[in-house]
């Protein structure tokens, strides 16, 4: 898609967030722009995929909360082409107990998901989590104070959270998939395992399991290595975890 969506950080702290929540479901939808805005959250429901990219190019949005079962293109094709086309973290929503769901939509960009039925208060504190986490790695700095990594044939500009390949062409990155690669390059040479990594990259807070880092760790090395089959640069350790191993200069 050619469109142009806003999604660069605030610059005023003291304006709240907008969240956007796609969900077909009016009496779903309904119930959590309401809950949001009564926690102080700005929200804007919308039913399906045309209306969610009319609004993103009417307005500023930091985050959307996106269903997994939609009509037209559903919530895996949308969460795609949104981490195609802008930075914006995805929350999804799946349905209970799906474990396949929770997965491709991991595999997908999704930064967090969340399972119905859920309690609106858990999805308040899955956003903020979230937000929280991408405000914090933009405003974190690197070893040093230094807002570069170069490694292997990638710099990862700290500030504009952007992994650059030497031919200059951006490759897009979750938020998610930003905060592990942040593990790795501030841990290399180590090995780590799932629950250090899950620690690491996502805070003691975070609810994901274990296996999740597997699947992040995958979508990582697909961007990443030259053959995501062979990986180089993330080293399976079997029985350990993960060890991050090229040469990576600070700058």
């Amino acid at each position: 898609m050619s469109q142009k969506y806003d999604t660069s950080p605030r610059s005023s702290s003291d304006e709240s967030p907008c969240i956007l929540v796609v969900e077909d479901n009016r009496e779903i939808r309904e119930l959590v722009v309401r809950y949001l805005e009564e926690h102080g959250v700005r929200a804007v429901g919308v039913a399906e995929g045309r209306a969610m990219w009319q609004t993103l190019e009417r307005q500023k949005v930091e985050l959307v909360v996106l269903d997994v079962m939609l009509p037209g293109e559903d919530g895996f094709v949308l969460c795609r082409k949104l981490r195609e086309t802008t930075r914006l973290p995805v929350i999804m929503l799946t349905a209970l107990g799906d474990y396949t769901d929770r997965v491709v939509g991991l595999e997908m960009g999704a930064d967090d998901y969340i399972t119905k039925p859920f309690d609106a208060r858990e999805l308040l504190a899955r956003i903020r989590a979230v937000l929280r986490r991408c405000q914090g790695a933009e405003n974190q700095p690197s070893p040093r104070r230094k807002n570069k990594a170069t490694f292997a044939n990638w710099t990862l500009q700290m500030g504009r959270r952007e992994l650059v390949g030497e031919d200059g062409l951006v490759e897009p990155l979750s938020s998610g998939e930003f905060d592990l690669l942040l593990a790795f390059l501030h841990h290399p040479d180590q090995v780590l395992s799932r629950e250090r990594l899950l620690d690491l990259a996502h805070g003691k807070s975070a609810e994901l399991y274990d296996r999740s880092i597997d699947t992040q760790v995958m979508r990582l090395r697909r961007k990443i290595e030259e053959d995501h089959k062979d990986p180089k640069l993330i080293k399976t350790v079997w029985g350990g975890g993960y060890m991050f191993t090229p040469e990576i200069v600070w700058s």
